[in-house]
């Protein structure tokens, strides 16, 4: 069996050829009409927007209306000699140069070489640069003179996806028309049109999620819906087949996966993405359409009256409005910073599926985040476990649901013996001057030392985590000689007690303050003997 390599794709098949047939940019093909029928035709044009959205087509249709030997009120007759000339391409009057492989100085040089001799028909030479922001800065200077000052019979038709990149000097010298992003109701009558045409029958839903997933593009929509059509050739393209083409998951599967990481479901979401993964899901599409889910839920919840900004069938909408009810503002829009900062990492990641669970535990436990949206969320979790009468069980290294560890307020104080032994009193006493007479780094590690009593009289000096208990826990030898200075220092045999803190403000908390206690027995002998 033959193959036939005659087949256009859509995008190219409709291109417009009139300004009537340009979609979605009618403040740009009004003005240019408007110029055309005063006689006012400009010099140098810079037309910038996203890709996909009409600048070539535009600069084709305005080259051919200026050459038109027979122009109406849209534009060229598509008859003419010229006309015809041009749309095969054997028109020396329209030029066109894609500047990503045609960038240096040499390039532009032929071009500003050219522009002196006139054209050989017609009224006027066009020369159409696209992708102009790729021009090396040697070559933009190169433009700059003839940009400015060129023949009547030259106009410039500059086009780019990224104006900040050309300089202001070029900026300066063109008039320059923004072309907007295509909205979804004008790229789905526009497919309409064209799926009539090639009597291709296409579901309503299924246009609009091409629409949507085209994101401003009409090329992208017409080569997505292209491509939808081969797969399934001969059948309806129904919602469910695009989904499956473009790899893409239902808008159910989100209320579902939204439903689990409200409820703190890590299995669940885990077992939903397998599923997705397992039916062969696009993982980077699924990022960010849920991304896109997610923000129509903070849409919900920010106004009543969003049904034109949100594209959703009646069904969908009503779902996510008692969604919207089941969270708060804040939480979704932490959940949308998660998804926003991995939809940036997945593209290039190979761990695609490893990176969206980690996103997902996220969502599940903010105790996994410390960024201010994720403590508050966890505060959050606590005050729902105090609502609904859970209550953390008291335990000796316990961490509360949320993440928080929970300082033990119920335990109580070790309580001293009713007499501290008089060699420990002494030493309490007299501590700080001790601790200073001693050699380092022995006395670096004791100056923030607390001191208490343990249950047998022993001293108990307590650290802080980290260096200085580790000083004396990890090598006994440094316990015992500070026992051997305590002996020496105060003529009697002292034993010690090392004990470790996480933070030092649990010392109040969990220990008894003992030279607090030996500072009010010394003031109050003091009151005594006055």
């Amino acid at each position: 069996m033959g193959i036939s390599m005659s087949y256009t794709a859509l995008y190219r098949k409709f291109r417009p050829s009139t300004f009537a047939d340009v979609k979605g940019q009618d403040h740009i093909v009004t003005t240019l009409k408007n110029q055309l029928k005063a006689g006012r035709i400009g010099h140098a044009y810079l037309f910038t927007g996203t890709r996909g959205t009409g600048k070539t087509t535009v600069a084709k249709i305005l080259a051919r209306t200026v050459n038109c030997e027979n122009p109406g009120a849209d534009g060229p007759c598509g008859e003419c000699r010229i006309c015809s000339a041009i749309a095969a391409g054997a028109s020396m009057n329209v030029i066109e140069i894609d500047a990503a492989s045609n960038n240096g100085v040499d390039n532009i040089r032929e071009i500003v070489e050219e522009v002196s001799y006139s054209p050989a028909e017609g009224k006027y030479k066009v020369y159409i640069i696209d992708e102009v922001h790729m021009l090396s800065i040697g070559a933009f200077n190169a433009l700059l003179k003839t940009l400015e000052e060129p023949p009547a019979y030259v106009i410039f038709i500059l086009a780019t996806t990224e104006v900040h990149k050309l300089p202001v000097t070029i900026l300066s010298r063109c008039q320059r028309y923004d072309f907007k992003r295509i909205s979804i109701d004008v790229i789905a009558d526009r497919m309409r049109e064209l799926t009539e045409a090639e009597h291709v029958q296409v579901e309503e839903k299924a246009l609009r999620y091409i629409a949507k997933t085209a994101d401003g593009s009409m090329r992208d929509a017409l080569s997505l819906l292209d491509q939808c059509i081969a797969f399934h050739l001969g059948c309806e393209l129904t919602y469910d087949k695009v989904l499956d083409v473009l790899g893409a998951v239902d808008t159910e599967v989100f209320s579902s996966l939204l439903r689990y990481i409200l409820d703190r479901n890590v299995l669940g979401c885990v077992q939903l993405l397998e599923e997705i993964v397992m039916q062969g899901r696009e993982l980077t599409q699924f990022v960010t359409d849920f991304t896109w889910y997610l923000r129509n839920l903070m849409l919900v919840q920010a106004s009543d009256n969003l049904e034109e900004v949100i594209d959703m069938s009646t069904d969908n909408l009503n779902r996510l409005k008692e969604e919207a009810a089941m969270a708060d503002q804040a939480r979704i829009i932490r959940y949308i910073r998660i998804f926003s900062e991995l939809s940036g990492q997945i593209r290039y990641a190979a761990q695609k599926r490893i990176l969206v669970e980690v996103a997902l535990m996220k969502l599940c436990k903010p105790q996994m985040e410390t960024g201010q949206d994720a403590i508050l969320e966890r505060i959050r979790q606590v005050e729902e476990k105090i609502e609904n009468g859970i209550v953390a069980a008291v335990g000796e290294n316990r961490t509360a649901a949320a993440g928080f560890p929970v300082q033990d307020m119920q335990k109580p104080k070790p309580e001293l013996p009713r007499a501290i032994p008089e060699d420990v009193r002494e030493i309490v006493a007299k501590w700080r001057g001790f601790a200073e007479s001693i050699d380092c780094p022995m006395r670096n590690h004791l100056r923030n030392a607390n001191l208490s009593l343990d249950g047998d009289g022993k001293l108990m000096v307590v650290l802080e985590d980290g260096p200085s208990s580790d000083y004396f826990t990890m090598h006994p030898e440094n316990r015992l000689q500070l026992e051997a200075l305590l002996t020496d220092f105060s003529g009697k045999r002292i034993e010690v007690n090392i004990q470790t803190l996480q933070a030092s403000q649990e010392f109040q908390q969990n220990y008894v303050d003992l030279a607090q206690v030996v500072r009010m027995d010394i003031e109050e002998e003091e009151e005594e003997t006055e």
